[in-house]
């Protein structure tokens, strides 16, 4: 499934890797760790550098696949980390946007690239995105989509959590 509730054709064909069917706007994610290893499709003996996720699920109910690194997304992780070594590839936030168009063979095709993540502001207590951030939790029960555009650190996460509680609501009345 996709955002807009329609199934893209290729999910039918149930790759073991990320492809473009599975993006549909650039996506935030961190790559966790890279590995060199076979194709787990066995279409080929060949091997490839595969990128592993932190996150769990692309969307909700939908379990994120690793991605397969070509030369361009390679060249591009090496550049965002500043090593060409692949063991050094960890915890780096990306963006993974589909490019449409790319040559593969004879083929034109939508192909997977990775840009640098946006830079995500910082939320503090005091602030109007602190506001925000409550009215946020208030409204949905968690700080996803505000971790999703913004950083909290994990100390001022508890502050926030704590600031909407109902025992701080009775204080602040008080």
């Amino acid at each position: 499934m996709t955002d807009n509730g329609m199934t893209h054709y290729r999910k039918a064909f149930d790759s073991p890797y990320l492809s473009s069917a599975d993006i549909v706007g650039p996506t935030p994610l961190t790559i966790k760790k890279v590995t060199f290893e076979a194709d787990r499709t066995k279409k080929t003996k060949e091997s490839f550098n595969t990128a592993w996720f932190a996150e769990k699920e692309i969307r909700p109910g939908e379990k994120l696949k690793p991605m397969i690194l070509n030369a361009t997304n390679s060249k591009m992780v090496a550049k965002l980390t500043g090593t060409p070594f692949i063991e050094e590839w960890e915890n780096v936030a990306v963006s993974i946007y589909v490019e449409k168009g790319i040559k593969f063979g004879r083929d034109t095709v939508d192909g997977l690239r990775i840009m640098p993540a946006p830079i995500r502001r910082a939320v503090t207590p005091g602030t109007q995105a602190w506001e925000h951030a409550k009215a946020a939790y208030l409204r949905d029960g968690n700080l996803d989509k505000v971790l999703a555009k913004a950083s909290i650190s994990d100390d001022h996460q508890r502050q926030l959590i704590a600031e909407c509680s109902p025992q701080e609501a009775i204080n602040a009345v008080a």
